[in-house]
């Protein structure tokens, strides 16, 4: 059989090259519109969480740029439609569809979902990010929330953390008696062991608590976040390293049964955002942090501690106490803990054979 060329370009590799430039996503007329609400655990102008890089601001850009308009997300900051912490009871009620925070802020409601967010001495950001997208993880995230009609993806991650800001340095571990700190999550738990005042405080309370005396001490995250926060003027010993977080896991919660109302397109679209979200705030907290210490080392009066001798083999043995407590009353929380400590002696087995060993040669 002989083919003219036009044929050719109609029927066979033309045919070919239209499809493969054809959109992902379904357009015109009678493509379904969506326009959801989300909101936040952070306030307006809070880089990493709010603006930025990875942030909820630029996953909400990044889903209707990718959706060719036909999903529409609008933002808002903590305060401005709810509470800081209002999040959850918003998502559930279904008077918002999303909210950008973290799962540690539900612990009232169920204490495996902090697991999702960051636990003491636990998985770093390779590691984490290798239990959610392939060992099991995310499947346990979704059961968690189930009887809630919630469901959540991972869009963000500041890697490892600092231990936080103190007021008078630390002499041992008896200093942490008595100590009024802002701390949230599973470490929470563990520093009440040791005597501490835990309040949990959203982050645009807490410079003025450290600075009127209200609080001794206060983490946040790492230098550049904790230099905008402004807590190097009210406290000046920064002490490292962030034992509490090793990882920590920015939280988009979507109420379920809208989630379920998403054509398969716009699921894919809202992973995908929310993935590359959480690869890229990574990224920025990297490129960021190293000139923040500097700057907080150098022109600001910041002195670096590592904590005292001692001091982490006592935290690390009551946080493995105080886990191994919380699950016995929780069979979902022993499940999830277990889930995450068996994956993490498996990948702990490899990294300790691979980046361990480079990056612990003093070069």
């Amino acid at each position: 059989m002989t083919y003219k060329r036009r044929d050719f370009i109609k029927t066979g590799a033309g045919a070919l090259v239209g499809l493969a430039g054809a959109p992902m996503i379904a357009r015109g007329a009678d493509a379904q519109q969506f326009h959801w609400r989300m909101t936040g655990a952070y306030p307006a102008g809070a880089p990493f969480y709010s603006t930025g890089p990875g942030s909820a601001s630029d996953f909400a850009k990044r889903v209707e740029a990718a959706s060719g308009g036909r999903m529409k997300i609008d933002f808002f900051p903590a305060g401005e439609l709810v509470p800081a912490l209002g999040g959850f009871d918003a998502v559930r009620s279904g008077t918002v569809q999303m909210n950008w925070g973290n799962s540690f802020f539900w612990s009232g409601r169920s204490f495996a979902a902090q697991y999702f967010t960051a636990v003491p001495f636990g998985m770093d950001v390779m590691m984490v990010n290798a239990w959610l997208y392939h060992g099991g993880g995310q499947a346990l995230w979704d059961e968690v929330y189930a009887d809630f009609g919630l469901k959540a993806l991972p869009v963000g991650n500041t890697g490892m953390q600092m231990t936080g800001w103190f007021k008078e340095p630390l002499e041992s571990i008896d200093s942490f008696s008595g100590l009024r700190m802002r701390i949230a999550g599973l470490s929470a738990k563990v520093y009440e062991q040791l005597g501490v005042n835990v309040k949990v405080l959203p982050g645009g309370e807490i410079f003025p608590a450290l600075e009127r005396g209200v609080i001794d001490a206060a983490e946040f995250v790492g230098p550049y976040l904790d230099r905008q926060l402004g807590l190097q003027n009210a406290a000046s010993n920064y002490y490292t390293p962030g034992w509490h977080e090793p990882s920590n896991v920015s939280e988009l919660l979507i109420n379920a049964s809208a989630w379920e109302q998403l054509p398969e397109d716009l699921k894919a679209v809202v992973q995908n955002c929310a993935a590359a979200c959480n690869e890229i705030s990574f990224a920025w907290c990297n490129a960021n942090n190293s000139e923040a210490l500097n700057d907080l080392t150098q022109n600001q009066g910041v002195t670096v501690h590592q904590l005292p001798d001692g001091v982490l083999p006592k935290l690390r043995e009551v946080t493995m106490d105080t886990l191994s407590a919380e699950a016995a009353k929780d069979p979902v929380a022993a499940k999830v803990n277990t889930a995450y400590f068996d994956f993490m002696k498996t990948a702990k087995s490899w990294l300790d054979v691979s980046e361990k060993v480079v990056l612990n040669l003093d070069l």
